[in-house]
């Protein structure tokens, strides 16, 4: 069965030599070869400001480039979104790009009575790829996966996508060529198999 699949490469840098982006490019290549419909974004190459206040956040416009994100991630069934870690967390752009998208009243509603706020984007799953200079069994164990659990947890669950799923590329700068090309082929049987 064919899925709708949306793969975000939430690396700043648009530099072509960074592993993110190989990575981002494997998994669209696997689900392509697969018949799966692949739509891609660039975080790197958008233009948008930072959000500055609540007033703004809750109501707002959105940019241009941040109304078609939102139009993808509507469309998609399965979200791909992959970053380098920075400072223990997620890129500032990436943040700031997921602060605009996940807006009220697309990515969750108002709440009802004294629960939580309705999740908009039930029905969608999603993968997080986490790059990292340090091994990612020191990643797990001494930093419990802090920002990538707040990733999936505080961000996504919250707005209903459900199950997330993780792969964590550890030690990247001192992979070997073999090293590299084994987790290119990794992504793409995961882009294969949409998940």
């Amino acid at each position: 069965m064919s899925s709708r699949i949306l793969v975000i490469d939430g690396h700043p840098d648009v530099a072509p030599g960074r592993y993110v982006h190989a990575l981002a490019e494997a998994y669209r290549k696997g689900a392509e070869e697969a018949g799966h419909q692949v739509r891609s974004i660039g975080v790197g190459k958008l233009r948008f400001a930072s959000l500055r206040s609540n007033e703004e956040f809750m109501k707002g416009a959105p940019p241009t480039a941040i109304s078609e994100a939102q139009e993808d991630l509507r469309w998609a069934d399965h979200v791909v979104i992959l970053f380098p870690l920075w400072l223990g967390s997620m890129p500032g752009l990436l943040k700031s790009f997921l602060e605009q998208l996940l807006r009220p009243g697309f990515a969750f509603g108002a709440a009802r009575g004294k629960g939580l706020p309705e999740r908009l984007l039930k029905g969608r799953s999603a993968r997080i790829i986490v790059t990292m200079g340090m091994p990612a069994f020191f990643y797990r164990w001494y930093y419990r996966s802090h920002s990538l659990k707040s990733l999936e947890r505080n961000i996504l669950a919250f707005c209903g996508i459900a199950p997330v799923r993780s792969s964590i590329v550890g030690m990247v700068e001192g992979m070997s060529a073999a090293q590299r090309e084994k987790w290119l082929e990794k992504m793409r049987a995961l882009g294969r198999l949409a998940r």
